[in-house]
């Protein structure tokens, strides 16, 4: 099975912009579909993007849409999550999740493999 180490948290004011690294280790993700979550204090975990790593097709979520960015690196087996123009409501804990089908759904609950989680800290 694949693991994920996540990487790339942290504080950045309102406006910044933060990259988060989700790198797999034992294997590659040749086959997986990969999402970033997400969850703030208090709330349910939240799809932020995905992409199918063999395919390349891509999905944001609404809030993300058009301020985050996903792609994937072969070389380094890794994906990645830019965010930029940051706002305060972005804050949470961020995590990358593998779905062996090769697309990257957005139920949380559908996916087996997790990475741990990294704090992203908006300051207004």
């Amino acid at each position: 099975q694949v693991r994920l180490v996540v990487s790339g948290g942290g504080l950045v004011q309102a406006g910044g912009s933060l990259r988060l690294s989700c790198a797999a280790s034992g294997r590659t993700f040749n086959g997986y579909g990969l999402g970033w979550f997400r969850q703030a204090p208090g709330k349910e975990r939240e799809f932020v993007a995905g992409v199918a790593w063999n395919l390349g097709d891509t999905a944001y979520s609404e809030s993300s849409k058009g301020r985050f960015t996903i792609s994937r690196d072969f070389a380094k087996n890794t994906v990645f999550l830019q965010m930029d123009s940051l706002e305060p409501e972005d804050t949470a804990v961020y995590y990358c999740a593998a779905h062996p089908s090769g697309l990257a759904p957005v139920n949380q609950a559908l996916y087996p493999y997790w990475g741990q989680g990294t704090q992203v800290t908006v300051s207004s």
